[in-house]
């Protein structure tokens, strides 16, 4: 039983392509081995999933997969030199590590995000071990090229595995760097952000014109679905990966459902909590890479970690999702 239980757990089960593991097979699966012998019996912690493999998707037009959840930095690793907050900061990104995360995404919008991000990678020992990702956000080429020199700097990380033009701030003049930048090895991708639904129609026809773009960062989620319309398609279509910021809505989503109770069918695809259920909400979308949500809290990690194991809502329960939250 232990062998067969290792050789599925090296096979594309938990990779997500054109061919996804579906329910009835998980299920069929489970019964095989021991009824819920995969599930996990809480969120609480990596040592719940033994028998699985982290969700990952690929990068569009490369044999490089990325775990589905990973996390953000904004305001969070914003931190001083104190050891009580580094020492919360590190035992996360620790964390984030062992239970399969590798996408960390900063700017230098974020304060000292990318300082101590990098300074921190560099105490636990884990440099070059992420995919790390940052922005340029300023006017002008050179001031540009000056603040991504830091910022690689800081982050410790060359190259860059993604360097995204955040909010489209003088998008043109950093593309064309960026363009020069990933010939000569600085940077692996490109990628362009915005944060608010009144871009998206600035970041599709950027899509569609710049055909070198491998990355756009966006803001969606159960409540605001209005990328699902046109702009993750088009997305898709052009092989371009997703990450997704704002995936709780800056907490208002967890607001909306205090004191209300999950589904019960939710368990069904092994979510635990409403953080999981508003993240497989997000990552469950075949064109969505990874979500990056960020926290200050060790088990809020572990929980938004837990997003990526188990299975996954098919298209008519991300639909049942959306109208059991629009009724309470």
């Amino acid at each position: 039983m232990l062998t067969f239980a290792l050789a599925i757990q090296k096979q594309p089960l938990m990779t997500i392509g054109q061919s996804p593991f579906t329910r009835r097979d998980f299920l069929q699966l489970s019964l095989a081995l021991g009824a819920g012998s995969l599930l996990p019996s809480t969120a609480t912690g990596h040592s719940m999933y033994p028998m699985q493999a982290i969700h990952k998707r690929s990068i569009p037009g490369t044999d490089e997969t990325l775990p589905i959840i990973g996390m953000g930095t904004w305001q969070t690793f914003d931190i001083g030199e104190g050891e009580a907050d580094r020492s919360n900061m590190r035992s996360i990104l620790k964390t984030f590590y062992e239970m399969g995360g590798r996408v960390l995404d900063s700017s230098p919008m974020y304060g000292r995000s990318e300082d101590v991000l990098g300074d921190l990678a560099a105490d636990l020992k884990l440099l070059g071990k992420f995919f790390m990702a940052t922005k340029v956000w300023t006017q002008g080429r050179s001031r540009g090229i000056e603040q991504m020199n830091s910022s690689i700097s800081k982050m410790r990380t060359k190259p860059m595995d993604l360097m995204q033009v955040h909010n489209l701030v003088d998008v043109r003049t950093h593309l064309d760097t960026l363009r020069k930048w990933k010939d000569e090895g600085k940077i692996r991708y490109i990628g362009l952000t915005h944060y608010i639904v009144s871009a998206h129609d600035d970041l599709e026809r950027l899509i569609k014109s710049e055909r070198d773009l491998d990355f756009i960062q966006v803001n969606f989620s159960i409540d605001t679905r209005n990328a699902a319309k046109r702009l993750l398609p088009t997305a898709q279509d052009h092989g371009v990966g997703v990450l997704i910021n704002r995936p709780y809505e800056g907490g208002s989503l967890f607001r909306r459902v205090k004191g209300k109770s999950l589904p019960a069918w939710a368990k069904e695809w092994d979510i635990h909590s409403w953080g999981q259920y508003f993240l497989k909400f997000i990552v469950s979308h075949e064109s969505i890479t990874a979500a990056i949500p960020a926290t200050t809290k060790l088990h809020h990690l572990k929980d938004n970690m837990g997003a990526a194991y188990g299975l996954l809502p098919d298209a008519k329960t991300r639909a049942k999702m959306v109208a059991y939250l629009e009724q309470l």
